[in-house]
């Protein structure tokens, strides 16, 4: 069955072409001018799930990222956000608060459907990790990882993280002690072809330590070795 995309852009020459390029390449696509109408197509009832939203920050009712933390308080499904701001902040901003990529316009819809695939991809790897999986579950100290039923659970109760979040968790946690660099983890969690800044790693650490109560100052967790990486401070339960 096809993947499901929602358009999002108040440029309906741009809603066009993306959709002329992702219908090529088989997916289903939807198009919507305003975030409004992006809410409102995303809890419609009766239709099928979308998969990935690719999301324009500039729309003229709601702000791109006010419709983001919206999406992000109904649906864990991927979102890209595309911008005509090139400034890093912009990008890390939105980040922060739940996307999972970024592109910034002028784009090459080559590009934005290669963006798409890939966010994809991270879904199947996970179903494929886990289906080869010899546990279910990683248990730390204070700290069980749940990868069949993707749910997190700490000594204060579950701990809510974003399907990237738990992607990168995981991939951490597999491998105690050991050492990733920002490129491996973009290249375990993200995909090989990932087009971003690699400082977005460290937008979804910082969120995965607020979730975690890990301080960043006296990691217990998740530990920063500077200049190359991080790796998983827990050892695994006997």
């Amino acid at each position: 069955m096809a993947h499901r995309v929602l358009v999002v852009d108040d440029e309906p020459q741009i809603r066009t072409v993306l959709r002329a390029y992702l219908e090529a390449d088989g997916f289903e696509v939807a198009e919507v001018g305003t975030g409004a109408d992006t809410l409102r197509e995303l809890t419609r009832t009766g239709s099928r799930p979308f998969d990935v939203v690719l999301l324009d920050i500039g729309l003229p009712d709601l702000g791109g990222l006010d419709v983001l933390q919206k999406i992000r308080g109904i649906s864990e499904l991927y979102v890209i956000l595309v911008t005509a701001r090139s400034e890093e902040v912009d990008k890390l901003i939105g980040l922060s608060v739940g996307a999972d990529d970024y592109i910034t316009k002028p784009f090459s819809p080559r590009e934005v459907v290669a963006r798409v695939k890939t966010v994809l991809r991270r879904n199947t790897r996970a179903e494929v990790t886990d289906t080869q999986a010899i546990d279910a579950s990683l248990v730390f100290d204070g700290l069980v990882i749940d990868r069949e039923r993707r749910e997190i659970t700490a000594d204060a109760g579950p701990v809510t993280l974003s399907a990237l979040e738990f992607d990168l968790l995981l991939a951490l946690a597999s491998a105690p002690g050991r050492v990733f660099s920002r490129a491996q983890l973009l290249e375990n969690v993200w995909g090989y072809d990932f087009y971003g800044d690699e400082r977005v790693v460290d937008v979804h650490i910082r969120g995965m330590r607020a979730a975690l109560g890990d301080d960043a100052a006296n990691p217990q967790i998740i530990g920063t070795v500077r200049g190359v990486g991080y790796k998983f401070l827990k050892k695994a339960s006997a």
